[in-house]
């Protein structure tokens, strides 16, 4: 009877092998959809808060996990048949050799590739979950284009009819309708970038502060258009990110600011500045007016005569903002030379004055928030929470991975929004917890640096604004409750 040959044997074995892992792959799939059907089942009959679509997203991925075992648990069994064949064919030739060894690779190979199966299918769940909660927690609802450079600062009106203001380096300063995205007010009145924008707390009055070394006051009035039915912004494939060219960006006419009404003059002029004005800020009541320089200086004016109050002097470098206390008369200035100053004028005999220091980097914006702590952002990637009574060192201290911009605060549930440079926005509660991340895509949110964030509480569509140097501002949907809830 003709033998077979060694290599047509291993051949054939290799055929019969390559047929029963075929045969035990197609098991291993019914028996999935088997399971699965049966998991659906189950989680259907339980009482669970997930919404359906993170309950299917995880059975998914957990099936996916459930596989990729199986298939190497399969894959470690042939191994095994090898190598007690191979020892089986040495035995019969008279020879022994310890298969320890061989043992011990394979099993260092399935354990390697079992480590890295889990550590991306465990990378893959969180981020498929933060994904989808981050989409229902933080939804994009409008996008504000218009501008034809990019967008220093966004402000909201105090006051009704509510309209959404915008600050730009095209030298003007835009006002939109929050509902329509429609440009309402067009002020072309510096002839510099303009770098901050502030609404008065009780009149239709706006300050902005430019490049022209001015501060301007200009007054305003808006009629809101009807809203109109919006697609849904929200649809997104997931939060792979990816580089934009200039030409990607939105385009300045898109939206059309030229058909607005166009102020080309203000009601006041405040001039003492030696360089870029940078920011302003009404201080509370609406009378008085603070600014802040690349000279140095912050100056406090009158509102009625522009005339200059007080200088505010002691800065080693360019100021980077300035900001008022809601309630009382407060103002905290920033700077490059890594500190911030808190001054007090509630006493109109004498000011005050304490010195933050904290940071190793320029201080790009303080905040302040309802009692008595302030909020500081620093090009050092770090951000601080002070007490006014403790000036010795922050309370808390929030590091992250990229400069941190014009941070705002929302007074009423105290969350901190982070504007980055890498085109992030990430929101922090005041002990530094990290909540969320507002979703970024191929599809939405800013392509380039975020430079400002606003709180609008009160507004019922959006209640959160960033504005880039991408030319375009962004209104969001924050679901503040479940975002609480999830912390």
């Amino acid at each position: 009877m003709p033998t077979e040959s060694g290599s047509f044997a291993t051949a054939r074995q290799a055929k019969q092998k390559r047929k029963s892992h075929s045969l035990s792959i197609r098991r291993t799939n019914s028996s999935e959809q088997e399971r699965t059907g049966l998991q659906r089942e189950m989680l259907e009959g339980q009482d669970t808060k997930l919404p359906s679509s993170v309950r299917n997203t995880l059975l998914e991925l957990f099936g996916q996990i459930e596989r990729e075992f199986e298939n190497l648990y399969i894959e470690n069994l042939e191994l095994r048949r090898e190598i007690d064949s191979l020892n089986e064919r040495l035995a019969v030739e008279g020879q022994t050799v310890d298969g320890a060894e061989l043992t011990s690779h394979s099993t260092s190979q399935l354990s390697q590739k079992l480590k890295t199966t889990y550590k991306a299918s465990t990378s893959k769940i969180v981020s498929s979950f933060k994904t989808t909660t981050s989409r229902a927690i933080c939804q994009l609802v409008k996008e504000y284009v218009g501008h034809r450079d990019g967008i220093w600062d966004v402000s909201v009106t105090k006051t009704q009819p509510v309209v959404l203001g915008t600050a730009s380096a095209d030298h003007t300063a835009l006002l939109w309708s929050i509902e329509t995205g429609k440009c309402l007010v067009k002020y072309v009145g510096h002839v510099g970038s303009v770098n901050s924008i502030k609404f008065h707390p009780t009149e239709q009055v706006a300050l902005t502060a430019s490049g022209d070394q001015t501060a301007h006051i200009w007054r305003y009035m808006v009629q809101l258009p009807m809203p109109q039915p919006t697609a849904d912004c929200n649809q997104m494939s997931g939060e792979d990110e990816i580089e934009f060219s200039d030409k990607d960006e939105p385009d300045g006419d898109g939206d059309g600011s030229s058909d607005c009404p166009t102020i080309r003059a203000p009601l006041t002029s405040l001039k003492s500045h030696q360089g870029v004005v940078i920011a302003a800020d009404w201080l509370v009541g609406g009378k008085q007016a603070v600014t802040a320089s690349w000279d140095r200086t912050a100056n406090l004016y009158d509102v009625e005569t522009s005339e200059l109050v007080h200088s505010l002097t002691g800065h080693d470098q360019e100021l980077t903002h300035c900001c008022t206390h809601p309630t009382q008369r407060l103002v905290v200035t920033s700077s490059r030379d890594t500190t911030f100053r808190l001054w007090d004028f509630r006493d109109p005999s004498i000011h005050s004055v304490n010195v933050f220091q904290g940071h190793t980097d320029t201080v790009t914006s303080a905040v302040f928030t309802v009692g008595d702590n302030v909020v500081s952002g620093s090009d050092d990637r770090t951000v601080k929470v002070w007490d006014l009574k403790n000036m010795r060192s922050p309370i808390a201290t929030i590091r992250t991975d990229s400069a941190v911009n014009r941070i705002n605060v929302c007074v009423g549930q105290r969350i901190i929004a982070l504007p980055h440079d890498n085109r992030q926005v990430r929101l922090f509660d005041m002990s530094g917890v990290r909540l969320a991340r507002l979703p970024r895509s191929n599809r939405q949110g800013h392509r380039r640096m975020v430079c400002c964030s606003a709180w609008s509480e009160d507004h019922p569509i959006c209640n959160l604004f960033t504005c880039g140097f991408d030319r375009q501002a962004i209104g969001w949907n924050i679901n503040i409750p479940a975002l609480l809830q999830e912390k």
